[in-house]
């Protein structure tokens, strides 16, 4: 029975988590999945923000070169961690 409540809780999380995911990818024009496991998101006004490889907004320092999947380098331009921490915490808020 606890096994069965503890996978419950665990699929409802991740659940969670790919809603909250899907607010950020649809609130930006581009999604870069980078070297490291972290993911840049470019939103429409050309801003850039930042998700770890454990799903948190986290801050870069602006023109910071980052590498993508693909071996592209990328530079970070206006670091909007609140912006995506907000798309990210979204599906988490009753």
């Amino acid at each position: 029975m606890l096994k069965e409540m503890l996978v419950v809780a665990v699929m409802g999380a991740v659940s969670v988590t790919a809603f909250a995911s899907d607010q950020a990818r649809a609130n930006a024009s581009q999604v870069i999945e980078l070297k490291d496991g972290s993911t840049l998101y470019v939103f429409k006004d050309g801003k850039m923000a930042m998700e770890d490889k454990v799903g948190r907004a986290i801050r870069m320092k602006t023109d910071t070169v980052m590498e993508t999947k693909d071996g592209r380098k990328i530079i970070m331009h206006g670091d909007e961690v609140m912006r995506l921490d907000n798309l990210l915490n979204e599906g988490h808020r009753g």
